[in-house]
């Protein structure tokens, strides 16, 4: 998968956890959404990830930027990539 792909797929499920999350203050008993939510946030999780493990960092936290610091700054940001 194209990098390009993988921040789309990311930019999606995090829009998804998003309204799940904003749903959730409003209904925090319903178990169909707490169900949802941990899914949708266990795959952006994943996704991340995968995305960091190919391209490099995009998130200031998490663990690609203490393995490799330096691709924090030496890579292209997600924005400069070209597909």
């Amino acid at each position: 998968m194209k990098s390009v792909e993988l921040l789309n797929r990311i930019q999606r499920m995090q829009f998804y956890a998003v309204e799940l999350n904003l749903y959730l203050d409003n209904f925090p008993n319903n178990k169909k959404a707490i169900e949802d939510y941990r899914e949708v946030s266990q795959r952006l999780k994943e996704l991340i990830g995968e995305y960091e493990l190919k391209y490099g960092p995009i998130t200031n936290f998490g663990s690609a930027c203490i393995e490799d610091p330096d691709s924090w700054i030496n890579r292209p940001w997600p924005w400069e990539i070209k597909s």
